[in-house]
């Protein structure tokens, strides 16, 4: 837990920005049985819950009285039959005592609180639930079917507004976060070579979190198939010849995440053509993250990224025409699919559960819902000091994508089939790092970890 004060703090500044009367609902999140009851997941507190009280504690639910100006804990302490099996534990009053709440009460009292608000006809606010158990309990408390909940638009945006700016504390954990992944990383490119699986690799990754008392902030992604964005599969051997994405992060025990990829050789050493497409990628990133400062949206620097990228396959010969008008008619989606970053905190895609409209975009700027490449950019919004973003940009080779569009003569102004049918099996190349925005520029967190050409291949070769 950070200190009392700070709970206390985030409390008061939360309830001046709904400015609102009514009830701040949180609800924790519960226990996620694997295949029954007593076997579950590890638990992973909900992030705006961590975020305004700090309990690590599954079931129990957190009610801000805005018009009687207090904060109330609901839940039970551990039965005698519970001690039984999990020993002493701290009790939940004294957990509260910590977060600032003096007032607690029983689980079950939380449905009267909650159907005495409403015949007051008092609001209750809330947040979306995107835990089943979560889902049913809302419903039951305010007796409205699932499909009737409606989350408090101005409680997600108050919300937003104080999470998206990074106290210096959460600053110093995701850099704890950063400095365990690039160990991560760094053993991966140790370990591949010919002959070595996937998972592996994933597991050396997962131990060395795991040694530092951290989770992976996400289910890593440990490939020689870089072309699938989003490939948890595990069980390919690495071949000479191939290039290994590694996309993969850690969490530490106050729930801050990183999240960094690189792209290297299996072999020693790059190939000529797995080195000119890399300079391609990693040109776009430092062209990318040079464009980072408050007040500059997030948007022009992915379409600048997508420029950049662009240029650098006409150069190669994979595309052609004009760079710009290429970017301007989408063709650069060919490659680039994905959004060149997002906001990142507690959660790997900072506070995603709350809405991407209002966590990366405006009311004024809406997100791009139907434009392919666009509509998967999680982060659009001009850039504020103390956001921190991830910059992401890659190539992807994806056989499906090359042949429909090339059986539907798409965009044949700007791509060079004929050789790009060469390039089906390449896979893809991501280069990813994080990044404190500040007024002027940006500060790139946690170490430095190596991503040329010359610096990965002397690692390699050491």
């Amino acid at each position: 837990m950070f200190s009392t004060q700070t709970y206390l703090k985030r409390r008061e500044k939360l309830i001046q920005q709904v400015e609102d009367t009514g009830l701040l609902l949180f609800l924790s999140n519960g226990e996620n049985p694997i295949n029954f009851e007593d076997n579950t997941y590890r638990f992973r507190q909900d992030s705006t819950f961590l975020y305004y009280f700090g309990i690590q504690q599954a079931h129990i639910a957190a009610v801000v009285d805005l018009d009687a100006n207090k904060t109330l804990i609901f839940g039970d302490e551990l039965s005698i039959d519970a001690l039984v099996w999990m020993g002493r534990q701290e009790t939940l009053k004294a957990k509260c005592e910590k977060t600032g709440v003096t007032e607690t009460r029983p689980y079950a009292a939380l449905a009267t609180y909650i159907a005495d608000a409403q015949k007051a006809k008092r609001k209750i606010h809330y947040l979306p639930p995107y835990q089943p158990a979560n889902k049913i309990a809302l419903s039951a408390l305010l007796h409205v079917a699932i499909a009737d909940l409606h989350p408090s638009t101005a409680l997600i945006q108050a919300i937003v507004a104080q999470r998206e700016i990074k106290e210096e504390q959460e600053i110093s954990e995701i850099e704890k976060a950063l400095t365990i992944s690039t160990r991560m990383h760094l053993a991966a490119m140790r370990l591949a070579k010919p002959g070595v699986k996937e998972y592996e690799i994933a597991a050396a990754i997962q131990q060395i979190a795991a040694q530092e008392d951290c989770a992976l902030a996400y289910p890593s992604i440990v490939t020689v198939q870089g072309g699938i964005l989003h490939n948890h599969y595990q069980g390919n051997t690495l071949q000479s010849g191939q290039l290994l994405l590694n996309d993969s992060g850690c969490e530490v025990p106050m729930g801050y995440a990183s999240d960094l990829t690189r792209t290297f050789p299996v072999d020693q050493r790059f190939t000529a053509e797995q080195r000119d497409l890399y300079q391609v990628v990693l040109t776009a990133f430092e062209e990318a993250k040079n464009q980072l400062k408050a007040g500059v949206k997030f948007k022009d620097v992915h379409l600048h990224a997508a420029l950049i990228l662009t240029q650098g396959l006409i150069d190669f010969g994979l595309m052609k025409g004009n760079a710009a008008d290429a970017v301007e008619a989408h063709a650069h989606t060919m490659f680039f699919q994905c959004g060149l970053g997002h906001m990142m905190g507690l959660d790997v895609h900072d506070m995603e559960d709350l809405g991407e409209q209002y966590v990366g975009y405006t009311p004024n700027e809406p997100k791009e819902k139907q434009q392919f490449g666009l509509k998967s950019l999680r982060l659009g919004k001009a850039l504020k000091a103390g956001h921190v973003v991830t910059v992401e940009p890659g190539i992807y080779f994806i056989p499906e994508l090359i042949e429909r569009w090339e059986a539907e003569k798409k965009y044949l102004d700007f791509i060079n089939y004929e050789k790009l049918k060469q390039y089906q099996g390449f896979g893809g190349i991501r280069i990813e790092d994080n990044f404190l925005i500040q007024e002027r520029g940006y500060r790139q967190l946690g170490p430095e970890l190596i991503r040329t050409v010359e610096e990965i291949e002397a690692y390699k070769m050491g």
